[in-house]
């Protein structure tokens, strides 16, 4: 059997924790940081839980299948 390969579009957006729950970044962090007032760079700032169980489970297989 082939080896199953990582969703690189995944990879760079959520991580799984220790405890095996999947985080996310918030979302325009990135883009035009100077125009933006400092409240809302703080607020983007953090990461976020998933909420969806389905949702979870769909990133860990993309992030590699074994942690599904």
């Amino acid at each position: 059997m082939p080896k199953m390969k990582t969703h690189k579009g995944a990879k760079k957006r959520f991580h799984i924790t220790g405890t095996g729950r999947v985080v996310r970044t918030r979302g325009p962090k990135s883009h035009f940081r100077r125009k933006k007032p400092a409240r809302l760079k703080r607020l983007f700032g953090g990461k976020v839980a998933l909420d969806s169980p389905t949702f979870s489970k769909q990133i860990k297989h993309a992030l590699g299948g074994k942690r599904a």
